[in-house]
Formats: C-alpha cells, sequence, structure tokens
C-alpha cells in the first residue's frame, strides 16, 4: 500500500518559480490526502532516507538518470516533464507526468499499484466493489462456475486451474497494464463474497469494446447483473470515454438478451463467434489451430451513448 510520494526535483529547475510552485503546490495536495511527501534533489537523499520503505514508496522525478538508478535499486517511479521543451527519458518507467500540479492523488495511487502488482479498485455501487482481478480470486471463479448451468451460454474456465493461473498473470501484465480496462472481479461489499465477473474485452473482428459478465448461481436474481452493468456502461462512457459499446448474447440466451436491452442495448445482427479459442490448455497465449476452431450463434447488441 502506498503510504510516501516523494519528488525528486533537479536543483537548477527547481529554481525556475512555475516549476517551484507546482511541486511545492503538488507537496501540499499529497499531504492533505493523507499520505507522506517530500522533496529532494539528489537520489542518494531519497534512498537513505526511504531505503527501508521503498515498498510503499513512489517517486516521481524530472531526472532521467536518477529514475534509471532509482528503478535498479528497486524503486517505483514515476516521470515528469514541466514542459513540451522537456526530452528526458525515463527508462523502464512505466508512466511519465506532465503537468504534475494536475495530476490527481488517485493517479499516483493507481500507479503505485501498477508497480506493486495490487489491483485497482474500478468503481463502488451500492452493494458492489468492482475491482481488478488477482491470482487468488481464481479459486473463488472454479466455485462460481461449478454448477453446469453457468457455462450453458459461455465459455468456462481451463481444466486445470494453473492453467487458468497462468493465463490470468498474462491477463494482468497485457491487458489491464497496456490497455488500461478488462474484464473485472464483482465483490459484494457486505461479506466480501465474490458474487461473479464482468467488464470489457476486445475482441477479434469487431470495432466496438464488449461488455461482458456473470454471476455466480448463488447470486442471481438478486439484481447483481443489472447493478454492476449500469456502473461499467456509466464508467465507460464517463471515464474510459467509450462512444460506442457492444455485447455478444448467444441467440438462445433470452434472459440476456432481455437484461441488456433494459441496460439500453439494440440488436444489430446475428453473428458466428470463435469460442475455446486457447484449447483446454493455456499455452502463453497461442491460439487453437483455425481447423480446429469452433464457432457458435450470437446476438450482436449494441449501445450508443
Amino acid at each position: 500500500m502506498l503510504k510516501a510520494l516523494v519528488f525528486l526535483i533537479d536543483k537548477d529547475k527547481y529554481c525556475d518559480e512555475k516549476i517551484k510552485a507546482d511541486i511545492d503546490e503538488t507537496v501540499r495536495y499529497v499531504r492533505e490526502c493523507g499520505y507522506s511527501s517530500e522533496l529532494f534533489h539528489s537520489a542518494e537523499e531519497i534512498e537513505s532516507s526511504f531505503a527501508s520503505e521503498k515498498e510503499t514508496t513512489l517517486v516521481a522525478t524530472d531526472r532521467g538518470e536518477a529514475s534509471e538508478k532509482l528503478l535498479a535499486d528497486g524503486y517505483y517511479v514515476v516521470g515528469v516533464l514541466h514542459d513540451d521543451r522537456d526530452v528526458q527519458e525515463f527508462k523502464g518507467a512505466k508512466y511519465v507526468f506532465s503537468e504534475i500540479e494536475n495530476v490527481d492523488m488517485d493517479s499516483f495511487v493507481k500507479v503505485f499499484q501498477r508497480y506493486a502488482e495490487e489491483p485497482w479498485e474500478i468503481l463502488r455501487t451500492e452493494r458492489l466493489l468492482i475491482r481488478e482481478t488477482t491470482i487468488e480470486d481464481v479459486d473463488e471463479f472454479y466455485k462460481l462456475y461449478s454448477d453446469p448451468s453457468m457455462t450453458e451460454f459461455i465459455e468456462g474456465l481451463f481444466e486445470d486451474p494453473e492453467d487458468e493461473k497462468r493465463y490470468q498473470r498474462d491477463y494482468i501484465k497485457k491487458v489491464y497494464g497496456l490497455m488500461g480496462f478488462g474484464v473485472w472481479t464483482l465483490v459484494r461489499l457486505s461479506d466480501g463474497a465474490i458474487v461473479g465477473r464482468a467488464g470489457y474485452s476486445v475482441r477479434n473482428g469487431f470495432d466496438e469494446v464488449e461488455l461482458g459478465y456473470l454471476i455466480g448461481k448463488d447470486y442471481q436474481r438478486q439484481g447483481y447483473a443489472m447493478e454492476a452493468c449500469q456502473a461499467i456502461l456509466d464508467y465507460g462512457r464517463d471515464v474510459l470515454q467509450f462512444d460506442k459499446v457492444q455485447t455478444l448474447v448467444k441467440a438462445e440466451n433470452e434472459a440476456s438478451i432481455a437484461m441488456c436491452e433494459k441496460l439500453g442495448f439494440v440488436k444489430d445482427s446475428e453473428v458466428d463467434v470463435e469460442e475455446n479459442i486457447y484449447g483446454n490448455e493455456y499455452k502463453g497465449g497461442g491460439k487453437v489451430d483455425i481447423s480446429k476452431a469452433t464457432f457458435g450463434k450470437y446476438v450482436r447488441m449494441t449501445r450508443v451513448f
């Protein structure tokens, strides 16, 4: 968990009145948000002060060479560019911010969480926490999918849980890390129970992102699917800036088609969709040979924001 956000700023640049004012204001803002924050001018100062706390510290720096050194020493680092003329290179840093005075605390926290491999909290509804999936969720997923009715209209998990965990590790790194969205875990706020999954995905052969969801049998008929999907649609429109999304529903899944219509989706067409693209084993993303691919009939529904 993030506890400290410290700034390593070039001493000469800090003499600039605007840069000084922006950094000083950001330090005050971070402290007002309840986090520790300090200003330094050398990597050595940070290493002497935070060596035992590096796992809970994020360093924001405008010095490329210091960034590389701190990353090599195990610190989490975000680059800082002061203006359009700044051409610093931050090798190895996952993120670089410009206009640091306009960056909100949530963005700093999310950068730290990427480094620390902590799941992002996406949003909360009245009854649900919607967050990124963790490897620890996988065992609970197998419980959700254990009833045969759960895979009547959707694909199941890999037969071997270790395959599913390898898949999820790659998913967390390559999908969450690169796209900033994906299929998330639904957690009931009242007791921490994982009740299902929902979120966005990108499917080959289609232009629009796709909304999908699953609610475990024990948690169905309680309104969780509608509650989660409505919030996720709002998030897609307001935060991710989507102007249109689709959903693909098995043609015979009348209940899901009806719910999607309540969510504002309109039937577009019937399409053939490739299923079980990875086969029964996860081999690092290798898909089944096209000659062995299977397809199902789906109703494509779209919603325009």
